[in-house]
């Protein structure tokens, strides 16, 4: 029985993706490891919306092995309460991104990049129609190797 819950907890800790907060990192992984980039912005302390879509979306098993195998993923968080305020350095890097991929200030916002950052698609918003199945073909589908 023991070994039984610890294989579980084993597999299940596997299958959550990795987000990483550096960019450039993200940019010199992708290429290494042929995966695009998913950049996504985030209000994650007051945004309803970027809350709903990390828990349905981005928190689910099915997103996470896919994105295990095909994505680096990276979060430019924008908390506002104080207990959950960013470091300096971290608040100027994702301004930086900002400025870059999302010049309105949406949030939730989501881009699919290459590993050169160049943007293959956005997602506005969380869509009430929104499917993890549905997430991932569009992601597959905005793949230059897939058109």
């Amino acid at each position: 029985m023991k070994l039984t819950l610890i294989s579980l907890l084993i597999s299940l800790a596997t299958l959550a993706p990795n987000w990483i907060l550096n960019f450039d990192q993200a940019k010199t992984e992708a290429a290494q490891s042929h995966k695009l980039i998913l950049l996504n912005f985030s209000g994650s302390d007051w945004c309803g919306p970027c809350i709903k879509l990390k828990k349905t979306i981005f928190e689910s098993a099915e997103f996470g092995q896919y994105a295990n195998e095909h994505l680096v993923l990276v979060r430019a968080d924008f908390p506002r309460l104080s207990k959950n305020q960013l470091d300096a350095r971290q608040t100027a890097h994702n301004e930086s991104l900002a400025e870059q991929y999302n010049k309105q200030g949406k949030f939730p916002f989501t881009v699919l990049l290459d590993a050169n950052g160049k943007v293959l698609k956005e997602w506005d918003g969380y869509p009430q129609s929104l499917t993890i199945p549905g997430f991932i073909d569009a992601i597959q589908t905005a793949t230059p190797a897939s058109k």
